[in-house]
């Protein structure tokens, strides 16, 4: 009788974690409870980088300040976002300002419930329209971003899965995409549609709409996340448990929304603040150039667009926006690489500068924003 033989340690990814466990000495893992899930895992991985919680607090306060925007500008500044006080004047330090000097420089900032940021060329409170822009701003980018998930997940599983012909089809109408610049592609959606707007059957989107910047950048998007999606796909499609499923006799849909799209998730996760920190940044280089949100609706890249024209004699209308536009942006971006890291840690060491548009298609989380980033305006 042969002597027994010790039991194997489990492998693979589902064995304690997998590779997001730790060895310590003797080759016995550590640290990482038997039966612990990967979104537990995760989850203490993400608790253990301050700075991405850090930063990603930060957004966190940048869109509360966005949504009390009606509270600040009715109970505070005690004016609108659309409304002028070009011949009104203002006491700051025992003196008499006026609001708009005859020579047309605004007052700066007051430090004060009235005019704390200082006013534009049209005697509007900066602080107010900031506050209002941020929340167009980030509206744009999420409902952008919602956009693209969706179509991308869409297009990349399909393309992914089906192969053949619906391959085909669909990846050469993201080569298409893909071609462009994205800036330039987004500028030439603007001006085609911002005079009659885009109309769609029963979809009617006027050209003043937010829906509309919205939908041009999220359509602009999709390449950079449909083609990851569909290498992952590609590969897991071989995999032995959507054999099984075959065999099983599921259905595509029904392996589609079993098997493969659970194994999306963590992908999918990733991309979101990677995509909403471009599209934020996007929709700013769109209405600095003239082609995303219109006057007299507040963006962050319209107030950079009119306090170009007034610097440096008014230099509070360029800082203003454009430091909630890097703070926001950043503490996404942060909070992204973050995240990333939580849920791959395999990624951790990855160069930063890696542009995911030369990563191999079967990449599974993406190391950086998945598109060019627009210059800041």
């Amino acid at each position: 009788m042969s002597p027994r033989r010790a039991p194997r340690e489990p492998s693979g990814p589902r064995a304690h974690g997998g590779a997001l466990g730790s060895r310590g000495r003797g080759g016995a893992r550590v640290g990482v409870p038997p039966g612990t899930g990967l979104w537990r895992l995760a989850w203490r991985r993400l608790a253990r980088s301050r700075v991405a919680l850090a930063f990603g607090g930060l957004f966190v306060a940048v869109v509360v300040l966005c949504l009390l925007a009606p509270v600040y500008a009715h109970d505070v500044a005690h004016t609108g976002p659309d409304e002028n006080h070009i011949t009104e004047i203002v006491h700051v330090g025992g003196k008499t300002e006026e609001v708009v000097s005859p020579t047309g420089v605004p007052i700066g900032p007051t430090w004060h419930s009235r005019f704390f940021l200082g006013a534009d060329a049209n005697g509007r409170d900066v602080a107010v329209r900031l506050l209002y822009g941020g929340r167009n701003s980030l509206e744009i980018g999420a409902l952008a971003t919602l956009i693209t998930m969706l179509l991308a997940v869409a297009i990349g599983t399909a393309a992914g899965y089906f192969r053949g012909l619906t391959d085909g089809v669909l990846s050469r109408l993201l080569d298409v995409v893909w071609a462009f610049p994205p800036v330039l592609l987004g500028v030439a959606f603007g001006v085609a549609l911002a005079v009659g707007g885009l109309h769609l059957g029963v979809v009617t989107l006027s050209s003043g709409s937010l829906l509309l910047p919205a939908a041009i950048i999220g359509v602009v998007a999709v390449p950079y996340v449909a083609r990851p999606l569909r290498g992952q796909v590609l590969s897991l499609r071989e995999r032995e448990f959507v054999d099984a499923a075959r065999v099983q006799g599921r259905g595509h849909l029904r392996i589609l929304a079993e098997e493969i799209l659970p194994n999306l998730t963590s992908t999918i996760v990733v991309f979101v603040p990677l995509i909403l920190a471009n599209a934020i940044l996007f929709e700013a280089a769109l209405s600095y150039l003239g082609v995303g949100v219109q006057d007299p609706a507040p963006s962050w890249g319209t107030m950079l667009a009119e306090g170009i024209r007034l610097t440096p004699g008014a230099i509070h209308l360029v800082l203003a926006p454009g430091l909630m536009l890097v703070v926001a942006v950043l503490g996404v971006n942060v909070f992204g690489d973050g995240l990333r890291d939580a849920l791959d840690p395999r990624a951790c060491g990855a160069a930063v500068g890696r542009s995911l548009m030369r990563l191999p298609a079967e990449t599974s989380l993406p190391a950086e924003a998945p598109w060019p980033a627009a210059e800041a305006p």
